[in-house]
């Protein structure tokens, strides 16, 4: 194959294939048992895949509009409401995307411009700074101590200056799983007030909260609601992650901006799904429910770790799982990980992944959104680290 004939200006020059690629092939190349991407190893209720195929047979397979089809923004709206009490208008304030990915990037897209300064919360997940970066934005990141991973919301507030476009939020937080309070909400919403700073809240575990916490979303805060944009994730909510659908809810003046750059990037996303996941909300237990699905996962991944040297730290939402290696080995993480994989058969993400300069704290990720079966033999494997 000819080579390009002259040398390739990187616009994401410290960008590398992501951790999660990386452990996936390595765990297939092993054989070993996959807790490291988040995905389910089981599917959603055979009738959205009945519906899907109703869609495709009665011809909605043309171009859908642009912002979703009416039915399934409608479904969305509602259920914002329903949970959050803040009511969105159908047509200019919810759009539907393709993934939580798409629709985080597209928000940058569209908002930050060369030069504005974008505060995010490390461990932060992978795509929120080269998000920033290709607009010419300029990263400020905040540190989340371990154990605990609670925001410091003076150093927040000292990190705030003229130049702040936004502040990226994820809660339920993926890798911590910590769930923010209505009082991390309140501050927030203070922090912001009488600023021109946007807010994109990351909520794609929304319905994943444990312990009968409540799920704080912008939504819920009319203060918040005024300036964010809500993504979430059919994928993560469904167990189908593979098909990339999700959703933002914002104001109309930043709906308006985003679809700016919305029908560019992306245009729209397949039109049987949309109708399909529109047919499968009509059940909110489907979304109620997942909350005791996975708490009866997580609980069944603890216990069975319980006898473990792994120290496991608090898991409050998302499924995800921390755990502390101390007692085990003196690695750093990403080594660890290699080892687990390689050696033991379980693979598992580094958390020094989510942080820009690599810090580690020895703790490492699993995710527990897989069948009891699949969980008890990664379990029975770690059980003799």
């Amino acid at each position: 194959m000819p080579s390009f004939p002259a040398p390739v200006v990187s616009r994401l020059p410290a960008v590398g294939t992501t951790i999660f690629t990386v452990m996936s092939r390595m765990a297939q190349e092993c054989g070993a048992i996959n807790l490291s991407q988040g995905y389910p190893d089981f599917n959603a209720g055979d009738v959205l895949f009945e519906r899907v195929a109703h869609w495709m047979r009665a011809g909605h397979n043309q171009y859908p509009p642009m912002a979703g089809v009416a039915v399934l923004r409608e479904a969305i709206a509602r259920k914002i409401e329903t949970l959050y009490g803040t009511a969105y208008d159908v047509d200019s304030e919810i759009t539907v995307t393709a993934g939580a990915t798409q629709a985080l990037f597209t928000a940058v897209a569209a908002l930050v411009h060369p030069g504005d300064e974008v505060i995010v919360f490390e461990p932060v997940y992978d795509s929120y700074a080269p998000a920033i970066e290709l607009q010419g934005g300029k990263v400020v990141r905040l540190r989340l101590a371990a154990p605990d991973y609670r925001p410091d919301w003076a150093a927040v507030a000292a990190a705030i200056s003229p130049r702040t476009r936004m502040i990226m939020i994820n809660s339920p937080h993926n890798p911590t799983a910590t769930v923010w309070t209505a009082d991390d909400m309140a501050q927030l919403a203070a922090l912001t007030r009488d600023t021109g700073i946007v807010v994109v809240s990351d909520e794609v575990y929304e319905h994943i909260v444990f312990d009968g916490a409540r799920h704080e979303s912008c939504a819920r805060h009319p203060e918040l609601a005024a300036r964010s944009l809500i993504v979430s994730s059919f994928g993560k909510t469904y167990h189908i992650t593979g098909w990339k659908v999700g959703y933002v809810a914002a104001p109309r003046e930043l709906m308006a901006e985003f679809r700016k750059v919305h029908q560019f990037n992306v245009f729209t996303v397949n039109t049987p799904v949309q109708y399909a996941l529109a047919d499968y909300m009509a059940d909110p237990g489907r979304h109620l429910g997942l909350a005791a699905f996975y708490q009866a996962k997580r609980d069944f991944f603890r216990a069975a770790l319980a006898a473990s040297r792994f120290e496991l730290l608090p898991s409050r939402g998302t499924y995800f799982q921390l755990a502390r290696y101390a007692a085990i080995s003196e690695r750093p993480d990403t080594a660890f990980c290699e080892y687990l994989t390689r050696e033991v058969g379980v693979a598992a993400i580094p958390v020094s992944a989510f942080f820009a300069d690599g810090h580690d704290d020895r703790v490492v990720r699993f995710c527990f959104a897989k069948n009891e079966d699949t969980l008890a033999r990664a379990c029975e494997r770690l059980q003799r680290v």
